[in-house]
């Protein structure tokens, strides 16, 4: 097998594998949450020399 054979496999099998369990914690945020998060931390920012 070449190099790109295994990569290849590698990846095939990755690919095949059931996706891993999510980390409990709660739903995921909504983009209206991450959106508004993002507006926020760029009203914070003050550009110029630190």
């Amino acid at each position: 097998m070449t190099r790109f054979d295994q990569a290849f496999a590698a990846l095939s099998d990755r690919m095949s594998m059931p996706a891993a369990p999510r980390r409990a914690g709660g739903p995921a945020p909504s983009l209206t949450s991450l959106i508004e998060r993002v507006n926020d931390a760029k009203q914070r920012y003050q550009p110029g020399p630190r």
